[in-house]
């Protein structure tokens, strides 16, 4: 064989095994180490300078078949550095942020925070359990995948959702990627219910499925194992759900096949109540209290009627009930917090820790005594709606903290521009993240302002237990404060960047409510500046808010068109129309 046919056979490679995926250099172990020149003298197709200088002279037949057997190695080799990058994403369920909710975590906080971005400006587009789910899989608004709130009628895992939003879920890209897909945990509030197709309905795109029945429970539930009805008693060591997700997960990776890469979505119950800890958490943070400050008892002045409503000050049967629950949160974290270390034990063991990305989320954030309600989600304040997120992985820096807002639509394009797919080619309201904590990896806008919107929920008939509250309510407890109601219905365009910090909010009832806030001077919104800001201003706000509410795909995230937001109203007279209600 002379020079000229071994370069011709070169040539004749697979263009696929000529190239690297964009993560392919970013690997940690020591075998994805090898130098980018080794590497590039290795790739089938145009030999580099190392192998050239080699080939310019001819070549014994011995030193040719050397070189063709370590070109094949060094191409399979390539051929395994090509394998996508694992993800994993956790989603705790109501875990606040703004109250201390990350303060027992501190294991997560060192395994995925430290080594990587925490996203100090994390929000819900809608602060209850399904529709924020929903929007998750999907990467849609809660207006574009119809699910309202926790209710069959309300779309919740209903006949509609299965045969729509849930067929355009992220993980049923990865499946068709090629990815091992498992889910164990709570999944949609009504899943598994008879209405909802039962427990033999598994959405599609997962190959393992662990399922909820139902809203969270810790003991004495029901799961969907792959389909099949499975029972479970109060046994902490066979029963305790987050102890039964971490364990068949870690049982899902020494399972799974090395040649594919693997998505992992873990749903644990806690902090939702009934809020119980695993034995051996039980007696930590006894002198734990929720925190006094901020709107803590404040009352509801200048808010939605809804707000106006609790007793202020709160009595102490409410402090006690707020305090017990905040508590008995904090303890049932811990297990989480075990959960997220062994997970990282166990890829660090299996040698894909370095090639895989975990995200630590929850669905919503939560209250304990805002605003005199006890306790709860469903607002439209910062309590509620922002929430952790942390993310590490290949191509990001440890110890970061960025400031960019990021919202839930966001999570399914980022796990998919992660795992390779062309985002733009899938129909979603959000837009990728990677760009903010891996430049290096890729370009990327961040959006100046976005949308929250909540459907609320009411009770048809009144309530046994507060008689003198009327129908149209629902969450009335404790001493009868009701934390939702029909006409709890609103949306709000939340802006964020290094210029302004506000929220504009409309209600869907017949005062037509509206509360606006200067979150620079008033980070606990406890002034609704609605009269002090200048008539044309809120114009310009309601008029980005209409389009925002009817936004869909490229449009939800059109940074030329939500620049228009503020371009109708001189920056300085914006400015003068906030100083006026309040310091920016």
């Amino acid at each position: 064989m002379t020079t000229n046919s071994f370069l011709h056979f070169l040539k004749l490679c697979p263009a696929s095994s000529r190239t690297f995926p964009p993560l392919c250099l970013q690997q940690g172990t020591k075998r994805n180490r090898a130098s980018a020149q080794t590497r590039r003298s290795c790739v089938c197709g145009t030999p580099g300078p190392a192998m050239a200088g080699r080939l310019r002279g001819h070549l014994s037949a011995a030193t040719l078949l050397t070189l063709l057997s370590a070109l094949l190695t060094c191409c399979v080799r390539c051929a395994h550095c090509a394998k996508p990058s694992n993800i994993v994403l956790i989603v705790a369920d109501d875990q606040d942020v703004q109250l201390g909710g990350m303060t027992p975590m501190k294991k997560t906080k060192a395994l995925i925070g430290d080594a990587g971005a925490t996203f100090v400006n994390a929000f819900t587009v809608t602060p209850l359990c399904c529709p924020s789910r929903s929007s998750i899989l999907t990467g849609w608004y809660p207006h574009n995948h119809g699910v309202r709130n926790n209710s069959l009628p309300g779309n919740c895992s209903s006949p509609l959702w299965q045969k729509g939003p849930e067929a355009n879920a992220f993980p049923v890209y990865l499946n068709k990627h090629k990815y091992q897909t498992f889910f164990a945990g709570k999944y949609l509030n009504q899943y598994g219910k008879k209405e909802a197709g039962d427990v033999g309905h598994v959405p599609p795109g997962w190959d393992q499925w662990f399922a909820l029945v139902g809203n969270s429970q810790y003991y004495n539930y029901t799961l969907s194992a792959n389909g099949k009805e499975e029972k479970h008693g109060d046994s902490y060591e066979t029963d305790y759900l987050t102890d039964l997700i971490t364990n068949r997960s870690l049982r899902f990776l020494d399972d799974r096949s090395p040649q594919h890469p693997f998505f992992l979505m873990l749903c644990p119950p806690a902090p939702h109540s009934p809020w119980t800890a695993a034995p051996q958490y039980q007696k930590e943070f006894v002198d734990v209290k929720a925190p006094r400050d901020g709107s803590f008892d404040k009352p509801g002045k200048d808010k939605h009627w809804l707000l106006r409503q609790p007793v202020n000050p709160m009595p102490n049967s409410s402090i006690t009930y707020l305090d017990n629950a905040y508590r008995k949160r904090w303890q049932t974290l811990l297990s989480v917090d075990d959960m997220v270390e062994m997970l990282v034990k166990k890829l660090e063991s299996i040698k894909e820790l370095n090639n895989t990305y975990i995200f630590y989320t929850s669905d919503n954030g939560y209250h304990t005594g805002q605003f005199s309600l006890p306790i709860d989600k469903r607002q439209l304040y910062e309590f509620d709606i922002r929430i952790p997120l942390m993310v590490r992985g290949p191509g990001i820096k440890p110890n970061q903290t960025l400031q960019a807002p990021v919202l839930h639509i966001d999570l399914a394009p980022t796990i998919l521009d992660i795992s390779g797919i062309n985002v733009s080619s899938v129909n979603v309201d959000g837009q990728s993240f990677l760009s903010q904590m891996a430049p290096s990896l890729r370009n990327g806008t961040t959006r100046p302002f976005f949308l929250v919107e909540y459907s609320g929920e009411g009770n048809p008939t009144t309530d046994p237990a507060c008689p003198r509250l009327g129908p149209g309510l629902s969450q009335c407890f404790p001493d009868c404060v009701c934390e939702d109601a029909y006409n709890n219905t609103y949306a709000c365009v939340r802006t964020l960047n290094s210029k302004h910090n506000l929220q504009y909010c409309e209600f869907a009832d017949t005062e037509s409510f509206v509360e606006v806030y200067n979150l620079t001077s008033d980070p606990h919104q406890l002034e609704n500046i609605l009269k002090k800001v200048d008539p044309s201003v809120l114009q310009v706000m309601n008029q980005r808010l209409i389009k925002l509410q009817s936004c869909v795909g490229d449009s939800c995230r059109d940074v030329k068109t939500t620049a228009l937001f503020f371009k109708s109203v001189p920056s300085n007279e914006l400015r003068m129309s906030f100083k006026a209600a309040g310091d920016c």
